[in-house]
């Protein structure tokens, strides 16, 4: 990919340039590009050939390749102190997609002849069919299951473990999992933990040493007021940036509807925020006017919910109804990451189930978050916690940036926009 656009640079933009480098100069230009289409890879894990199936390899490069060509483009700009051609560049880019290509498939194909499956067993107590999961994910060439063990039945003969590679620990309880987890450990077995909602508590804990002894000090949200400043600076200039380009589109967006059915362009409802504050969140009207007639709180089911209107369906599938929320976020009732609000009617019946769920309240909700770029628009409540709690337990800049930049891979993935299946308003623990 490096090497395209050293071509694109050196055989175009390079001597157009209002200074045109010598031999340092032009080397600087694309270890730029290296850096930073490796940074884009990351974050969009663009390069897990074990771990991805071969379309989302070629998917999550051309995002990088991208990303990363926008931005050297805006650099060249600087540099020539006038707008440069873009044809060189969009051809490079074609090149850099066909590269990208031969090498997620070769590499595929590599990796799987080189490796072979590991021998895995899955070791389960309150969560059963992650096997499903991995056919589901395509890992089966990764992982090749040979047992599915109930946690008691492993405890009584940890021996039974012995020749595979590969442990999943699926729902066991911590005391059962570290007697697991030690013997694994000292047989030099990788084990792969789906943890519960203790351990997440526990991955934001801080090590301080008290008493000459080592401690995890674990503590309710606390992020440092630096960050919070930094955090809502981000928010103004972002949303405001958004709103000035994106406004043409929302514009067309709000015809769209009003000449449909001559209803309210907007509608809004009430969500709950941080520490259980109540606001109103806004977006553009997806559904019928009558859609909750009945004042009853509804789960959208996606493609199948009839009372989603055909300009409803556009804008859904690419996310433009939630351009409002641009608004929420300028004004403060919302951030661009965090966890998303959920309605109280709807929060109250996870509560019931899952009283666990109300620790999602710690931090301010957002626009996108950390579930929504790992996780699928149904995924069970209690998953989804635990991803919104694995990003409350690790407040940071840099990871508000890369779920920015990683939202803009999930937008036109089709199993981030599935509905929530019917019934499924429990919080369900097991897939």
């Amino acid at each position: 990919m490096t090497a395209a656009f050293s071509g694109c640079w050196y055989l175009y933009y390079g001597e157009r340039v209002a200074s045109p480098f010598y031999r340092n100069g032009n080397y600087l230009v694309i270890a730029l590009f290296m850096i930073i289409y490796c940074a884009c890879c990351n974050v969009y894990e663009a390069l897990l050939i074990s771990m991805k199936p071969i379309a989302e390899l070629i998917y999550s490069q051309c995002l990088a390749a991208m990303a990363t060509d926008g931005v050297m483009f805006i650099i060249t700009w600087l540099l020539t102190k006038e707008l440069p051609k873009l044809w060189p560049l969009l051809m490079t880019l074609g090149v850099q997609l066909v590269l990208s290509t031969l090498w997620s498939y070769s590499a595929n194909h590599w990796y799987y002849r080189t490796f072979p499956p590991r021998a895995t067993a899955v070791i389960h107590d309150a969560r059963e069919g992650l096997q499903e999961l991995v056919q589901e994910y395509g890992l089966a060439k990764k992982y090749e299951v040979q047992m599915i063990v109930p946690v008691n039945e492993c405890l009584q003969d940890l021996s039974i473990l012995k020749g595979v590679k590969t442990v999943f620990l699926s729902g066991v309880h911590s005391h059962d999992r570290n007697i697991i987890l030690k013997y694994c450990i000292a047989e030099d077995i990788e084990v792969m933990v789906i943890p519960r909602i203790g351990d997440v508590l526990m991955s934001g804990s801080k090590p301080i040493h008290m008493f000459h002894l080592p401690m995890l000090q674990v503590r309710r949200y606390h992020a440092s007021p630096e960050f919070l400043a930094m955090k809502r600076l981000m928010d103004i200039v972002i949303s405001l940036l958004a709103l000035i380009l994106l406004s043409p589109i929302m514009l067309i967006v709000a015809l769209a509807i009003k000449l449909y059915d001559g209803g309210p362009v907007l509608y809004s409802q009430v969500r709950l925020t941080k520490d259980g504050k109540r606001f109103r969140i806004h977006k553009f009207r997806s559904m019928r006017t009558d859609a909750e007639k009945d004042g009853v709180a509804r789960l959208s089911t996606g493609d199948n919910d009839n009372r989603i209107t055909p300009i409803g369906k556009v804008i859904r599938k690419l996310r433009l109804d939630e351009l409002p929320q641009l608004w929420d976020i300028l004004h403060g009732d919302l951030s661009i990451v965090g966890p998303r609000p959920e309605r109280p009617e709807i929060a109250q019946q996870y509560m019931e189930e899952m009283p666990e769920f109300a620790l999602r309240l710690q931090a301010k909700a957002g626009l996108t978050g950390y579930a929504q770029v790992y996780g699928k628009y149904n995924t069970t409540p209690y998953d989804k916690l635990q991803m919104d709690l694995t990003y409350i337990a690790h407040p940071s800049i840099v990871e508000d940036l890369k779920i920015m930049m990683a939202t803009v891979k999930i937008l036109f993935m089709s199993d981030s926009t599935e509905g929530v299946a019917e019934g499924q308003t429990t919080a369900n623990k097991a897939n």
